[in-house]
């Protein structure tokens, strides 16, 4: 079969990535109960998938070699295991493999578990379903279960969320999750996507590159008689947001932190963060570090508000599986509008 795959990343992934066009096909007799065999047709990038492999000491020694990029897949059943008598041979199916195991930019795949790999309603593209895996999944975990709870809390009145990165591959879903329940969203992006964020539903956008981000928030929490309720960030860094989200966000309500970087820094912000108290200068709201995890419940959920039109996917480019360094090069620029999704087989 064609695989990516890399051995040593000295600098970056997308330097480090060969085409083997003789891989290894898994083999269907060895499934456990619960595995998948799949014939991967798509898969999407995320920004952890160069994250983990280019953090020297994850990327050197917990990663199994030769190692194959990427999480999302979506694509046709080959053979299950005993315990999955829900699916069948040639169904199409979606979902993310386990991480730091990697490996859906292969034509063929192993998925592991019930929560990982779920069927694909008819209503749904192949392509754009490749692009739930993390992303999808990321904004689903990172809003629903906190808003039931500030719903309840506001006696049903409409929960104010901001979303700070609202055109990237986790932002696009956020935006349209967060106004299918009912929510007023605010988020930033730059100003050449503002549009798209207003299409996707977002009430206010602010253009991070030309307006004090901490300033504008506070102005629109006045406007809209109180403070936010909910803050994802799925940006991350070490910015004002955090520190000061007592401006904006109401007492009790929680900032999520989606984008945060494996690195030396970031291990440094973190120590702050938990370390400095609120009454010596510290931060004063809940900062909750967010990791996502498959759940087939989950996705059918998502998969169904495609399917229904209350959710859509915004690709900016989909690339052939030869091409995958120069999609992670576009990646890495940070100036992604939405989903780069990779064709990996017909």
């Amino acid at each position: 079969m064609r695989a990516q795959q890399w051995t040593t990343v000295s600098t970056t992934l997308s330097s480090a990535l060969q085409l083997n066009t003789s891989a290894p096909v898994p083999s269907s007799k060895s499934l456990k109960p619960y595995q998948v065999l799949v014939h991967v047709h798509y898969s999407s990038l995320n920004p952890v998938d160069y994250k983990i492999p280019e953090f020297p000491l994850v990327g050197r020694f917990v990663i199994s070699k030769p190692a194959i990029p990427c999480v999302d897949f979506c694509g046709t059943v080959v053979a299950t295991g005993s315990g999955r008598k829900d699916l069948s041979a040639g169904q199409w199916v979606f979902g993310m493999l386990d991480l730091p195991k990697f490996g859906a930019c292969a034509e063929y795949i192993v998925v592991n578990g019930k929560e990982s790999c779920v069927a694909l309603p008819d209503r749904v593209k192949p392509e754009d379903a490749a692009t739930v895996g993390i992303a999808g999944l990321t904004a689903y975990q990172s809003l629903i279960p906190h808003l039931s709870n500030i719903t309840k809390k506001n006696n049903d009145s409409k929960p104010k969320v901001f979303i700070n990165g609202g055109s990237g591959g986790t932002g696009i879903f956020a935006i349209q999750i967060a106004k299918a329940k009912g929510c007023f969203v605010a988020t930033t992006c730059s100003a050449r996507n503002a549009d798209l964020c207003y299409q996707l539903g977002a009430d206010r956008v602010i253009d991070y590159t030309k307006q004090d981000v901490v300033a504008s928030l506070e102005k629109i929490a006045e406007s809209q008689d109180g403070p936010f309720d909910l803050v994802v960030d799925n940006v991350g860094g070490a910015t004002p947001l955090y520190w000061q989200s007592h401006r904006y966000l109401a007492p009790g309500s929680k900032f999520i932190a989606v984008g945060a970087s494996p690195s030396l820094q970031g291990v440094i912000d973190l120590a702050k963060i938990f370390l400095w108290p609120g009454f010596l200068g510290g931060a004063r709201r809940k900062y909750v570090i967010f990791t996502a995890a498959a759940n087939a419940e989950q996705y059918s959920a998502i998969a169904e508000m495609l399917a229904e039109g209350k959710v859509r996917v915004v690709i900016e480019q989909t690339y052939k599986l030869e091409d995958l360094a120069r999609a992670f090069e576009r990646l890495k620029t940070g100036r992604v509008s939405g989903k780069l999704v990779v064709k990996v087989a017909e």
